[in-house]
């Protein structure tokens, strides 16, 4: 059994479902080959994770916005401190016993190359996890992320069953957690489908199909993110396209389309057509790109 950080439920714009990070930033001059070692120029930790930045975006663009996740007890109270100072409600938030916290290990170059590994910890086994049928209820939508897909689909049908409207976005994942049958569970009765454009490849791969437009027979908004190349949404009637926001001084990529998700959140609650919606959602991955995070964690430099 688990116990969870409880507080109010009112009613939510959006609640995010995902992983909820301690992210461990570590700066090299170079990646290193295999078999090889390089130095360690410094390390830093920060609250990461899809689900968390994704929903503090959102929020402080005045998204009403909850998070699902779970992290165990190891997890830094600091860190929760921030998600609420952001304004992010915080009752469907786990702290699941006698585990280690989700926590991400990012290698950096310093010149955009990065190598990432994860430890899921009770994101990745979440057989034991409480469903927040009354918390699902609350929201206008969900937007379903990275972790357990049992989980996942578990939560997915629990909104749809209380009238939540739902958005898919499996990231990285989708590569090596979503088999064809799960993913087809996971598109079925969605409204909207995220992904970049590897992870739309791979959806393309996993059900058989040629064309981005192809999807929209399973979810009826498809929107990718591209990079230096801007943002596309597919849609029944058409396709819409942004370029990207120039960016001066970039010092932070992880979580940027994290970033997105959550400025295009914002504008489409607001109202703004879908065009309007992926300016949004560039400018706000532009603006994380060079801010990033307001309290980035502190960094050291390790002693030679």
């Amino acid at each position: 059994m688990t116990a969870s950080v409880r507080g109010e439920e009112p009613r939510l714009d959006l609640l995010v479902a995902g992983h909820t990070n301690i992210d461990r930033f570590l700066l090299v001059d170079a990646l290193p080959e295999p078999d090889r070692t390089v130095p360690l120029r410094s390390e830093r930790s920060a609250l990461g994770g899809p689900a968390a930045t994704l929903a503090r975006v959102a929020a402080r663009a005045g998204v009403r916005a909850g998070l699902i996740s779970r992290v165990g007890p190891d997890f830094p109270e600091a860190f929760l401190a921030e998600l609420r100072r952001d304004g992010v409600n915080l009752a469907g938030l786990e702290r699941v016993p006698d585990t280690r916290s989700p926590a991400c290990y990012i290698i950096e170059d310093g010149r955009g190359h990065q190598v990432t590994l994860i430890h899921q910890g009770p994101m990745g086994a979440a057989d034991d996890a409480v469903i927040p049928e009354e918390l699902l209820g609350s929201a206008h939508w969900l937007h379903l992320g990275t972790g357990d897909p049992e989980y996942l689909l578990e939560l997915k049908e629990a909104a749809r069953a209380r009238g939540t409207r739902v958005a898919v976005d499996p990231a990285q994942e989708i590569h090596y957690l979503w088999s064809r049958p799960l993913l087809r569970r996971l598109l079925d009765g969605a409204e909207l489908f995220f992904g970049n454009a590897s992870e739309i490849e791979r959806a393309k791969k996993l059900l058989g199909l040629k064309r981005v437009e192809e999807l929209l027979e399973r979810v009826p908004l498809v929107v990718r993110t591209e990079g230096s190349d801007g943002a596309t949404a597919f849609t029944r009637a058409g396709t819409v396209h942004v370029p990207a926001r120039r960016v001066r001084g970039a010092h932070q990529a992880t979580g940027a389309g994290d970033a997105f998700r959550g400025g295009f959140y914002a504008a489409f609650f607001g109202g703004a057509p879908l065009e309007g919606a992926l300016e949004a959602g560039a400018s706000s991955a532009a603006a994380w790109m060079v801010a990033g995070s307001p309290r980035r964690g502190r960094e050291r430099t390790p002693r030679p």
